[in-house]
């Protein structure tokens, strides 16, 4: 594996209010706890299907 991994800048751009639980709970899981909040991750297939889950309420961009 290379020394650089890739790492997502997670911004949520809506609010979690009436969302489903399961979909609230990810967002808490992606430590997004308030509206307009970012986070930064590791690229890993776990974080990539926790985004898919919530992609109507998050925006991501790939950084280095």
């Amino acid at each position: 594996m290379s020394s650089k991994t890739k790492k997502l800048k997670i911004t949520q751009t809506k609010s979690g209010i009436g969302a489903k639980k399961k979909q609230k709970a990810t967002l808490v899981a992606l430590k997004l706890t308030h509206h307009q909040k970012t986070v930064v991750h590791n690229d890993t297939p776990q974080i990539r299907g926790m985004i898919f889950k919530v992609s109507h309420l998050v925006q991501v961009e790939e950084t280095a």
